[in-house]
């Protein structure tokens, strides 16, 4: 068996290649990994092409700049291979406007979506997405809305209110008509789910509140029927909010388990391990982490990166198949934002300066790179140890390598001994907040 090791000290030295990250010194921890012992298989890692991401791409970089881009994002030689993006359907708010598929004047109605249209959509994101899958045809895609079409809804806008019953078959139909749009492109979707933070009403962009009980209504009476009527066969994730409400996905899956393929999470609230928790009573259940930003709340370097590789660790514990970021781009100003959104404190896996044309890779690349570049789809994580000082997280590729992912938590470099099955590795030395993944490069068994 032989290894690379790819280490982050530092903000100067992100995911770099150690040739030599062995010490003499004794072990101070152990790391023992059992690929015998399996658990879920992975889909990947991603990000989302927003409107403002979109656009950042697409407009405000040469033909040259994009293709380096989108190969640094997407390609598993030349960059780190994500394996997932998570569209929006209509505008978030990371959007330079509000919109969805079919917006209708104040007080018209379309409840035969004759007025739906793409258009939107057709001009950036659906190419760079058609691109992303010609670099990685491994891609999966996921759909979230932020709002139905504000006719559709008590408010009368995308901002804020909740869908109508009356609705509830005309906008499964629109999701129906949304997936129908991507396929027509070439695009196939895997998954979606019913509401982007449903127990959110934000007060300056699109959001929708979606209760449990209507939630489970809407999806084991409407989407769900529709989707099987017209042979789609397109994954249900419920939830999409934080971790800090079990009770929702609970009460979601009690009362329509089978019209839900999993539950999806965001990491703005709560403990992770209510993953877990809810896996407990529904094991059966796929898990998905579909949404965390890093953003400026954490603003120097360690601490931020520290925090996305623990939390990125902790959420495959426990048993995530995925985990998605948020913005694959913003700008020097993390914008472009919905009118009216104020300061964005958001940050991307790139930034593009509008007014240089300028870009440049920010931690959150570096952070999913740890995982994403060695590790993919298909592969299945494999049984570790882990403590409040070195935590790992490891993972067994179809072609029986091995990665091992590690993070010094401690506020001391530490020598850490490494026992893949019976293999007994050197002794490596991490330093205080230092991330590596350490890449079997052959599967021979000696």
């Amino acid at each position: 068996m032989s290894f690379e090791y790819y280490v982050t000290t530092d903000e100067e030295n992100m995911f770099q290649r150690e040739r030599s990250p062995f010490t003499n010194n004794k072990s101070e921890f152990e790391i023992h990994i059992n690929s015998k012992q399996t658990f879920q298989t992975i889909d990947g890692w991603g990000a989302s092409f927003t409107d403002a991401s979109a656009y950042l791409l697409d407009k405000c970089l040469s033909e040259e700049q994009q293709t380096t881009v989108m190969e640094a994002l997407f390609d598993r030689n030349k960059g780190i291979g994500l394996s997932i993006l998570r569209n929006p359907m209509g505008a978030s708010d990371y959007a330079r406007f509000i919109y969805s598929y079919d917006d209708m004047e104040k007080e018209q109605t379309d409840v035969d979506l004759t007025h739906f249209s793409f258009v939107h959509d057709e001009e950036s994101i659906i190419p760079l997405t058609k691109y992303a899958k010609k670099i990685n045809p491994e891609l999966k895609l996921f759909l979230s809305p932020w709002s139905a079409p504000g006719w559709m809804k008590d408010s009368q806008k995308m901002i804020g209110g909740k869908l109508l019953p009356m609705y509830y078959e005309t906008y499964a139909n629109y999701f129906k008509k949304v997936i129908e749009s991507y396929l027509l492109h070439g695009l196939e979707t895997y998954a979606v789910t019913p509401q982007n933070e449903p127990l959110f009403l934000p007060p300056h962009y699109p959001g929708m509140e979606m209760l449990a009980d209507e939630q489970a209504t809407f999806v084991a009476e409407y989407l769900k029927p529709t989707f099987e009527n017209n042979n789609i066969n397109v994954k249900i994730f419920g939830y999409d909010h934080n971790w800090d409400r079990i009770d929702y996905p609970l009460e979601i899956l009690d009362k329509a388990e089978k019209a839900f393929d999993g539950i999806a999470w965001h990491w703005y609230g709560g403990n992770v391990v209510n993953q877990s928790r809810v896996a407990a009573f529904y094991p059966n259940k796929e898990i998905h982490f579909t949404e965390g930003s890093g953003g400026e709340w954490i603003p120097a370097f360690e601490p931020a990166f520290s925090n996305l590789i623990r939390t990125g660790i902790d959420i495959f514990r426990n048993g995530a198949k995925s985990m998605t970021l948020w913005n694959v781009a913003l700008d020097e100003n993390n914008g472009p934002t919905v009118p009216g959104f104020g300061r964005s404190t958001c940050r991307g896996l790139i930034k593009v300066n509008q007014q240089t044309s300028e870009y440049e890779m920010t931690l959150d690349y570096f952070g999913l790179a740890h995982f994403s570049k060695y590790v993919h789809p298909g592969s299945v994580r494999i049984a570790s140890s882990n403590d409040e000082s070195i935590r790992s997280v490891a993972f067994q590729n179809e072609n029986q390598t091995v990665v091992v992912i590690l993070f010094n938590d401690s506020e001391n470099g530490a020598s850490v001994k490494v026992t893949i099955d019976s293999l007994r590795m050197d002794t490596i030395y991490l330093p205080a907040k230092s991330a590596m993944t350490i890449v079997e490069t052959s599967n021979k068994k000696e």
